[in-house]
């Protein structure tokens, strides 16, 4: 699978690569209404009644672009603020996917994987400093939204959060959060391009299918660096958002006939 750079979000997003630059974000932030939301408001209005269970997405150009925009939109939620977690506790209650919307961490034992010396770059820390590995999953319900790469320094934290990181499945987003962290995306990358490039210009569209939208298991990638207030970094992110976080019955809009 070819990983393509995430253009800018916008209502009717482009295709063509973007770097994004890195811009730290302030935890807890309030959430910022994006752009493309409004397309949502459109197709969502008149949304079904759940069924049990995710309903299969239709493969149709209307799927496609509902699609786009919902990622984009969780991308654009995700750049503007910086707890990961709580912005999917968010997307959790907006999308009905469980109840209590609420994210749940478990944390994946026995896995390993030691910071190599681009993760201690992205620590400012040489190769005697402990640096500790945690992977997690964050679900809400029985929908696993993510699976994160964690890396941290505990000598930057307290023995309280310590304890915590290395005893129970909190995320550490609500472990860290009474730090008042900021959060740098250093690059955040579409997994999945629902439309082709030059869709909006006139390039070919993909006949409708009469089997269901075929989503893959990653959608959308974030590579971040937590810091204190200070400016010191304390934890290195690699975030992998799954295609559960479509995992809800499609806009009516684009929902097949009954």
């Amino acid at each position: 699978m070819t990983s393509t750079p995430l253009p800018a979000p916008s209502p009717f997003p482009s295709p063509a690569p973007l770097h994004r630059a890195a811009v730290p974000r302030r935890a807890p932030r309030a959430y910022l209404a994006m752009p493309a939301a409004l397309l949502l408001v459109v197709l969502t209005a008149t949304a079904p009644v759940r069924a049990e269970g995710p309903l299969p997405w239709p493969d149709s150009i209307a799927a496609r672009l509902a699609a786009l925009a919902l990622i984009e939109t969780l991308n654009a939620d995700l750049l503007a603020n910086a707890s990961a977690t709580l912005t999917l506790d968010r997307w959790c209650g907006a999308h009905s996917l469980a109840a209590p919307p609420t994210i749940v961490a478990d944390r994946v034992t026995g896995a390993d994987k030691p910071a190599d010396g681009e993760i201690r770059a992205r620590l400012k820390v040489g190769a005697e400093e402990p640096v500790r590995y945690r992977r997690v999953r964050l679900r809400c319900g029985a929908h696993v939204l993510s699976e994160a790469d964690n890396w941290y320094v505990p000598a930057r934290l307290t023995a309280e959060m310590n304890q915590q990181l290395e005893t129970t499945d909190t995320s550490l987003g609500r472990v860290v959060r009474p730090l008042d962290f900021r959060r740098t995306t250093l690059q955040a990358t579409l997994l999945w391009r629902p439309l082709p490039e030059g869709w909006e210009t006139g390039a070919p569209l993909p006949p409708a299918g009469a089997d269901p939208l075929a989503i893959p298991d990653f959608v959308l990638e974030h590579r971040a660096v937590l810091t204190l207030p200070d400016g010191t970094p304390f934890s290195a992110l690699t975030e992998s958002y799954t295609r559960a976080v479509l995992a809800f019955p499609p806009p009516a809009l684009v929902a097949p006939a009954p």
